[in-house]
């Protein structure tokens, strides 16, 4: 159900609502469930295409860095728009909130009069729900005639120009590696199967992105838990692209079954499909070397596993095994949703070299816009790649909040670079982290709040370039006299020059958990 079509809903309408930001994205968004909460925090528990309600008492209370945070963890997430009551409690919408959806693309609404939630869910879920059954019916017929084909001796070629029949569209199933296995329809192209094509360089794994005139939805087709193709359907203006999505999605097990008869994978291949799957879920080390040992790794062997969030993850996938290919001597990846991973085997001599070879590579890894990626410390054995990979997603999860990237290009985040704040948001209550940061940065922190002045930044930067009054003042593009400057000012607060005294750890800590909430 298309948003435009939302706002037109009686419930919606009984609440006045008005598009306050994010126009530019209103068109053609599509709405999979509504959603109320007044929870700051909901981003993570959502799967993207919400329209979320809010009354607006939490925001009514919250400080503005963490509206905006609000913002952007709901753009993040794919959430189709969120709309605002206001009130007595919150007169009007921050205009930070404006800016920040208006640059995340997140359509925001204002509610100007009280109207029930119960009502705008109920009457909008009811007509989602029914949706989505006509949808999966229609899909299920497709499957069903794909299977008779399989059935009834079919091949590949065979069982795509059902799919591409049934649903009006141009199919093409393509490898990991770019090569087409099989196509049907306006897709077919001429293009004989197995014959080299780079395409899909503009899909998303179970999404739809536009490509001249024609869109592209893209379904990942695993065999036995590994990836073994992406099945492209091009919609041609008109088509609904949820029904296209829908009939890919139904359609994957049976396109699986072709494959299998086609290229049934090694037990390698399956071995390192359960044993990242094993890693992401965090088993017991016992059973992390015993699937180490099937799927290729040393057992006793430096592993770091790699964590990369993005709307592209399974799009992503061969060109990570790509750079983890000349990066290091094995590896194993897999892709779940939002989340792509990876294990790196290093060699036993000249390993760290070899991890931040890897980093390096990875920066030069083309991801879309919103994504990240962390690698996390060195793990002694592939019994601790679970470890390795929490931590490579706890620095996820820490590094937004302290405004740091570290690697290539910014974009790819080194868990050792992250080592303090990972260990402090472990280990140390939230309250005594903040009581060690009031009580060591007390008045750097209060002269940036009255004066609205940067020498917490500053003092960090400088602290992480190792006290390089040089370097600290072209990371922050100031005059080498301003940052002399800054520094003074700094000291006088601090208590004096740092260097040289017991004084420096402490203060530089502190800096890096100041972010942290």
């Amino acid at each position: 159900m298309y948003l435009d079509e939302v706002l037109k809903q009686r419930s919606v309408t009984a609440a006045d609502p008005v598009l306050r930001a994010g126009a530019s994205a209103v068109e053609g968004r599509q709405v999979r469930w509504v959603h109320s909460s007044e929870v700051l925090d909901i981003a993570p528990l959502l799967r993207g295409g919400e329209l979320l309600l809010s009354g607006g008492q939490a925001l009514a209370t919250a400080t503005d860095e963490r509206r905006v945070d609000y913002i952007r963890e709901l753009a993040g997430r794919g959430v189709a728009a969120l709309a605002i009551e206001t009130g007595p409690s919150l007169p009007d919408i921050p205009e930070s909130m404006l800016v920040a959806a208006e640059s995340n693309g997140l359509p925001l609404f204002e509610l100007r009069k009280v109207a029930p939630f119960v009502g705008m869910m109920q009457e909008i879920n009811s007509i989602l729900v029914g949706q989505s059954v006509e949808l999966l019916q229609r899909g299920d017929e497709i499957s069903h005639a794909m299977a008779a084909e399989l059935a009834h001796g079919g091949g590949l070629d065979e069982v795509l120009a059902v799919l591409a029949g049934k649903t009006g569209t141009g199919v093409r199933l393509v490898s990991p590696a770019g090569l087409t296995l099989g196509s049907a329809g306006a897709a077919d192209g001429g293009g004989s199967a197995g014959g080299p094509e780079t395409g899909g360089s503009g899909t998303v794994s179970s999404g739809t992105v536009s490509s001249g005139t024609l869109s592209t939805t893209a379904v990942d087709v695993p065999v036995r838990g590994v990836l073994a193709a992406r099945l492209e359907l091009e919609l041609p203006e008109g088509i609904d692209p949820t029904f296209i999505r829908v009939a890919g999605e139904r359609s994957v097990d049976i396109l699986g079954l072709a494959l299998l008869q086609r290229m049934p994978p090694g037990l390698k291949e399956l071995a390192g499909a359960e044993l990242m799957r094993a890693v992401h879920s965090g088993s017991q080390p016992w059973r992390l070397e015993q699937l180490g040992a099937a799927a290729g790794f040393a057992v006793d062997g430096p592993v770091a596993a790699v964590m990369i969030r993005s709307a592209a993850s399974g799009r992503l996938r061969p060109a990570l095994d790509s750079v983890l290919a000349g990066a290091v001597p094995h590896a194993a990846s897999y892709a779940d949703k939002l989340e792509l991973i990876a294990l790196a085997g290093l060699p036993r001599e000249g390993t760290r070299a070899a991890r931040s070879l890897l980093i390096e590579a990875l920066g030069s890894l083309e991801v879309p816009e919103g994504s990240a990626i962390a690698v996390g410390p060195l793990g002694q054995g592939i019994g601790e790649a679970a470890w390795s990979m929490a931590e490579a997603r706890r620095t996820l999860d820490l590094a937004p909040r302290t405004g740091r990237a570290s690697g290539p290009a910014r974009q790819v985040r080194d868990a050792d670079a992250f080592a303090a704040e990972r260990l402090a948001a472990e280990s140390i209550d939230a309250g005594a982290r903040r009581d060690f940061v009031r009580r060591t940065l007390g008045p750097v922190l209060e002269h940036d709040e009255q004066r609205n002045s940067q020498l917490l930044q500053t003092l960090t930067v400088w602290l992480d370039s190792g006290c390089n009054t040089a370097q600290a003042a072209r990371e922050l593009h100031l005059e080498r006299q301003s940052m002399y400057h800054r520094l003074q000012r700094i000291f006088d607060l601090c208590g004096g020059d740092p260097r040289g005294t017991g004084r420096l750890v402490g203060l530089h800590l502190a800096t890096r958990l100041a972010p942290l909430p």
